[in-house]
């Protein structure tokens, strides 16, 4: 099935990826930017953000860890990276006060990975930044457009997010 983008003789830059990627980029950067000049979120991790120390990778922790907190492993997988990898973040998170680590009540050898109170004020500025990103998209493409490529974007993914949040 030919496209308008196969068409095109830059298909290799105007493709269905590469715009999903440039598009997340954009919105990432947007949330990012939003919980900068949230006056919920700490000076801090404001000012670390600004200069942008914290990225989409450190989101990650926020949109994976569960609310009554995960291990490490659940987390990494979650998210979709390596235990090294999520390990590398969460002691981040954790140098910022996001997230502690505590012994597992189930296992004595095990740690659960947990919002801190500054790690809820966080999450809910990432809440709200989203929202309002979300609402710029619905303003910029008009609500038809939005509505269609996020019920597109649901069907795309399902089974990948339905992976995600069995894991």
């Amino acid at each position: 099935m030919e496209t308008q983008y196969s068409r095109h003789q830059d298909w290799r830059q105007i493709h269905l990826g590469r715009l999903l990627g440039e598009a997340m980029r954009r919105f990432d950067k947007r949330v990012l930017g939003l919980m900068c000049n949230d006056p919920e979120v700490p000076l801090a991790l404001s000012n670390l953000a600004a200069r942008e120390q914290i990225s989409a990778a450190h989101i990650h922790i926020t949109r994976h860890l569960a609310m009554e907190g995960s291990r490490l492993t659940e987390l990494a997988q979650s998210a979709g990276v390596t235990k090294q990898g999520m390990g590398e973040l969460v002691n981040q998170c954790m140098a910022w006060g996001l997230v502690q680590r505590d012994s597992d009540p189930r296992d004595s050898r095990a740690k659960i990975i947990r919002f801190t109170p500054t790690g809820i004020s966080w999450l809910k500025a990432f809440e709200r930044a989203v929202r309002v990103a979300e609402q710029e998209f619905y303003g910029e493409v008009g609500r038809e457009v939005a509505t269609v490529t996020e019920l597109a974007l649901e069907v795309y993914t399902q089974e990948q997010l339905k992976q995600n949040t069995i894991a």
